[in-house]
């Protein structure tokens, strides 16, 4: 098999440099966000745990349109909702979601979720994503449901039984609601809730004018470990990212 050499997320000497580092990744995945259309008035968030203060977590400030988030809009996050360097206030439900998820998951680093067009039209069905194309089987075996909708996730023990049905994955569909991604870092994060919205796409149009051949269960398994672990989602961003941040580098204020 031919062996490649590709390059491997950084390495910091430094928290101020790796703080800075998921912050300008976390700004440009918002940009990108944009791009792709997840925009849905306030709602969505990506956020990014601090690597000193692990309790805590960067996010978007509530209102503001992906399209326009810079570095120096990020805001801070505590373990009780509070804002802590920033002078915006917080989305409620981002800090239920991705506190619980954050707290629950101690490998996280990166948390997206969005209400996406076909994300939430396929989460409407309660069903998981089926092993149709190459894209789709990242998430086979690898992600699952939240199937209980009760309005806008605003209670704690919401947000605790949303993480348990992330449970390890890397990935969870909210009925009725949308997706949610998380990664070990912001572009994996980032990448998985791109390429899953493509994937909800792509079965609603392949059921839409038949019934789509699913992948043999071996052959998904060994495709998810060739496009689905980590460092293949981190990959998968940086293209993205190059783009991004060569068309808008106000991004980086």
């Amino acid at each position: 098999m031919l062996e490649l050499v590709r390059p491997e997320p950084p390495v910091f000497d430094n928290l101020e440099d790796e703080r800075l580092h998921r912050k300008q990744r976390l700004a440009a995945a918002f940009r990108l966000f944009n791009r792709f259309g997840f925009n849905e008035g306030v709602a969505g968030h990506i956020t990014a745990r601090d690597p000193e203060r692990t309790d805590h977590f960067w996010v978007n400030p509530y209102g503001m349109h992906f399209g326009h988030v810079r570095v120096s809009d990020l805001i801070l996050v505590n373990h009780h909702g509070e804002v802590v360097e920033g002078t915006r206030p917080v989305n409620a439900a981002a800090f239920v979601i991705h506190s619980q998820v954050h707290g629950a998951r101690l490998d996280v680093v990166a948390a997206a979720h969005a209400h996406s067009l076909y994300g939430k039209a396929w989460s409407s069905l309660g069903r998981l994503i089926d092993p149709i194309t190459q894209d789709a089987c990242a998430f086979y075996n690898d992600h699952g449901l939240f199937d209980d909708y009760t309005g806008v996730v605003l209670n704690l023990d919401d947000g605790k039984r949303l993480a348990q049905a992330l449970k390890e994955q890397k990935a969870v569909i909210l009925k009725n609601h949308g997706l949610l991604t998380v990664g070990h870092t912001v572009d994996e994060a980032a990448w998985w809730f791109i390429t899953m919205e493509r994937s909800c796409q792509a079965q609603i149009l392949a059921e839409s004018v038949g019934t789509p051949f699913l992948i043999d269960p071996e052959i998904a398994t060994l495709t998810e470990s060739q496009v689905g672990s980590h460092i293949s989602g981190w990959h998968s961003f940086q293209p993205l990212y190059d783009r991004i941040t060569r068309e808008e580098p106000d991004l980086f204020d």
